[in-house]
């Protein structure tokens, strides 16, 4: 079993498509087909199901994903502790951000790692705040960012930026009127919202649990990304609370309107595993971003 043959499962696995995985891993379809039976052999069990041209993981599989995932990061870990002896001058750096930061935070900084350390390959993935938090405790991640609350005594977390939600609705809705509305009318109107994991939708939840009325909040669609929360609220579903970085194209093409709701700031949080290597790839990355105008942050 080699580390290479563990690659091509997780790719798989994790797309439940061979020809999307060897297009992602840049191999031949057979060569990938190939390595996954080799595994199916050696353990004497099927890892997929196949049916038609569409594949599964069995149960097999998917307890054999976890451990997969598990050796290969402790494979890169062992990589970064070699790559530090020979300074910044190679290596590599998994990092995952929420979407909000990924889009419109993030960018700005890998940019300015990119030029002052051009030989570190900087991998990032999306997720919501509870998928990064578990990449980061997995180990699947060096680094996580994310801007809900998490509770998790494996993880450290340090404050690096701080960000404004804002209510907005469409042009069309009454609260556009520009008068100020307090929570206890949030019920009069529905809501789109992000998934359950997303740190915004965490913090707004938070704000409508304090004022008493989250039970009562008539939710018209949950969605799996900012942009299409914003594009529901502009064509008519509702309210939503986003960050205000998210929905400024939108209110400065009149496509949305800000609603004057006292919401509070939310941290932009870095997570790092309190028990792991700190390779120095990731000592300059925290660098670059703590380097940063404090001002940088908001929005």
């Amino acid at each position: 079993m080699t580390l290479d043959q563990l690659r091509v499962f997780v790719a798989v696995a994790e797309r439940c498509h061979v020809t999307r995985a060897a297009e992602a891993l840049h191999m031949a379809q057979s060569a990938v087909s190939a390595a996954v039976a080799t595994l199916e052999g050696r353990g004497g069990t099927k890892l997929f199901h196949r049916i038609g041209r569409s594949i599964a993981l069995t149960e097999a599989g998917t307890l054999f994903l976890a451990e997969a995932r598990a050796v290969l990061a402790r494979s890169e870990a062992a990589e970064r502790v070699l790559a530090d002896l020979g300074g910044l001058k190679r290596g590599t750096l998994n990092v995952r951000a929420s979407q909000t930061i990924a889009s419109y935070w993030l960018p700005r900084h890998l940019v300015a790692f990119r030029r002052a350390y051009p030989g570190i390959d900087v991998r990032l993935k999306v997720g919501n705040t509870a998928e990064v938090a578990a990449a980061v405790h997995d180990g699947a991640a060096d680094l996580g960012f994310v801007e809900g609350a998490i509770d998790d005594p494996a993880l450290e977390a340090v404050e690096v930026a701080r960000d404004q939600l804002v209510i907005v609705v469409a042009p069309g809705h009454p609260w556009a009127a520009g008068q100020p509305v307090r929570p206890e009318a949030w019920p009069e109107s529905d809501w789109v919202l992000r998934e359950p994991g997303s740190g915004t939708r965490s913090i707004f939840e938070a704000a409508a649990r304090a004022a008493g009325v989250l039970d009562r909040l008539p939710v018209a669609f949950e969605l799996p990304s900012n942009e299409a929360v914003r594009g529901a609220v502009e064509a008519g579903a509702g309210a939503t609370a986003l960050s205000a970085s998210v929905a400024a194209p939108s209110i400065e093409a009149g496509l949305l309107e800000p609603v004057a709701s006292g919401l509070p700031e939310r941290a932009f949080t870095l997570l790092r595993h309190k028990d792991h290597h700190r390779s120095k790839a990731e000592e300059a990355f925290l660098a670059v971003i703590l380097g940063a105008s404090p001002t940088q942050g908001r929005s």
